[in-house]
């Protein structure tokens, strides 16, 4: 492995383990700090101790470099890589049943990386397809895209699926359920769009009955196909309570207008808890086990989501994402 790609596999198994931002960007950027320069340049450079007159690049990191150009195996790249937590115990079969991801964000909104760099992640992970996902216009926080800058992402997606093929990006969005259950973005764009998840990011604490209502309008949307972390819950961290909802009639509604409950695989989320999961399965609702990445790195939190849904007893067949894509948007074209 260069040194390049030692530093992005750092990278990537640090955010995969949730560590702090900072530390990931580190590795980012020194590999971002050598991308330019030829092999033998930066062997030059190791030789000369210089490696830290390049701007992004600090005492790990060149070491890093240095230990990669010596023919080795990192050190800290080794001891991230023999983690004793990672992956989770159970769900394993499920997740070689997963055929790509349909919750993922980039840098067009609130991720921290280019679409291109989400899109290689999830292929060096084995998945045949990924579901683009960025913010809506209302979350101004996460810098959600409106009418225009979504029109100008799918042409960049475009572009990009005829670099990749045969792995495909498909187009989707992280719509906002509005207060009274509407979609926050054009109606006709959502219905150009392979794949919309619906979310709620505001009003988390709305009266049990108007939630309800909020929400069965959302899933009665034609141009809605999931429902993302139904219960709004953060269980580390800052530890936000589930919002209220009469969870039968949501689910009900999710399994009579053909639409998936999202297993969010996020692990300060792990939504929907356990209780709620068996009552959407018993409800004969459909499911999708998606990351909810921000990063490449988080693309492999899709284990902690199989975990779960093996633990609550749900079967394969009920999980979309573990259709290859044709599959995948005949069944999100079927209930509009």
């Amino acid at each position: 492995m260069g040194p390049t790609a030692a530093l992005k596999r750092i990278a990537f198994l640090l955010e995969r383990a949730n560590e702090p931002e900072y530390r990931v960007k580190a590795f980012r950027g020194a590999a971002a700090a050598i991308a330019a320069l030829s092999p033998d340049e930066l062997a030059d450079m190791c030789a000369k101790g210089s490696l830290k007159s390049l701007k992004g690049v600090g005492d790990v990191t060149a070491k890093v470099i240095g230990e990669s150009l010596a023919g080795e195996v990192p050190a800290y790249l080794a001891k991230l890589e023999t983690a004793s937590d990672w992956p989770p115990a159970g769900g394993r079969a499920l997740r070689a049943a997963l055929r790509g991801d349909c919750h993922v964000h980039s840098d067009w909104s609130d991720g921290g990386s280019p679409i291109r760099e989400m899109a290689e992640a999830a292929i060096a992970l084995g998945h045949e397809y990924m579901v683009l996902s960025d913010h809506s216009p209302r979350l101004t926080v996460a810098r959600g895209l409106t009418a225009e800058r979504l029109r100008a992402q799918l042409d960049v997606v475009a572009d990009l699926n005829a670099e990749l093929a045969p792995f495909r990006i498909l187009t989707g969005i992280e719509v906002d359920i509005l207060d009274d259950g509407a979609l926050d973005q054009e109606p006709e764009l959502l219905a150009r769009l392979d794949i919309v998840v619906a979310s709620l990011h505001s009003k988390l604490r709305m009266e049990r009955e108007a939630m309800t209502r909020r929400m069965v309008m959302a899933v009665a949307n034609p141009n809605m196909d999931i429902l993302g972390h139904c219960t709004g819950r953060y269980v580390a961290g800052k530890n936000r309570p589930e919002s209220e909802f009469d969870a039968e009639l949501v689910f009900e509604a999710c399994r009579q207008f053909g639409k998936a409950v999202e297993i969010n695989s996020r692990p300060e989320r792990l939504d929907p808890p356990r209780r709620l999961l068996s009552l959407a399965l018993d409800l004969g609702c459909l499911f999708a086990v998606d990351s909810d990445a921000h990063a490449p790195g988080q693309l492999d939190w899709q284990p902690y989501g199989c975990d779960r849904a093996e633990q609550c007893g749900v079967p394969a067949e009920r999980i979309v994402n573990t259709r290859p894509s044709h599959e995948l948007l005949e069944w999100a074209r079927s209930h509009t």
